[in-house]
């Protein structure tokens, strides 16, 4: 099985982490950059927190859960992070930065705080949902549609390592299959903008 890069070796793992592989699709997608300003929902043990803190600008990271929020800390000290807030603060009620670049909301019903997560966003943001199961993702899609979300899409990342000997090369029958579907979509433009007069 393929070996994580170091940084991820020397973290801590409390709840269930977000993997490499569905953290590079996000970083990749997104497009987010060293000026982005972001924010994670569902810190869990920090590991999109730190992934996004080591290239874009600022990074907020919200959980309800104190324990967690004490393993992701612990996470970026190793790392010597300090770009990364972690707030103990429900997305569902209220988010409070603004103009953000990206939001990613790892979070059960997870449609519930796009409300919030829109406001958040600069024009032209995304917002991911990070998505275990179809149900979820039909819920979440319906809601970025009323939202009048753009670009919305669904993927899902799956690692199929191959064995590579003298004899031949084929497929290993080990595998990092499905962890969740991501579903992308953009903010768009001011709706009052292009409006007639």
């Amino acid at each position: 099985m393929f070996i994580y890069p170091k940084i991820y070796r020397k973290l801590k793992r409390g709840p269930q982490v977000m993997l490499p592989k569905d953290i590079g699709i996000i970083l990749a997608y997104s497009g987010v950059s060293k000026e982005s300003v972001c924010m994670d929902a569902g810190t869990g043990s920090g590991w999109l927190a730190v992934s996004l803190a080591r290239i874009c600008k600022k990074v907020y990271s919200y959980d309800l859960r104190t324990e967690f929020i004490a393993i992701a800390q612990r996470n970026a000290d190793s790392l010597g992070l300090t770009n990364i807030e972690f707030r103990n603060q429900d997305v569902f009620q209220k988010i409070n930065e603004r103009n953000l670049d990206l939001v990613v909301l790892d979070l059960p019903s997870s449609e519930k705080a796009l409300s919030n997560a829109k406001k958040a966003l600069a024009e032209n943001g995304t917002v991911v949902g990070y998505l275990p199961h179809m149900e979820q993702v039909q819920r979440f899609a319906s809601k970025l549609e009323k939202l009048h979300f753009s670009d919305i899409h669904t993927v899902e990342v799956i690692v199929r390592e191959m064995l590579v000997r003298k004899e031949g090369m084929r497929p290993s029958t080990k595998g990092l299959w499905h962890t969740a579907y991501l579903v992308f979509a953009r903010k768009p433009e001011n709706e009052k903008r292009h409006k007639p007069i």
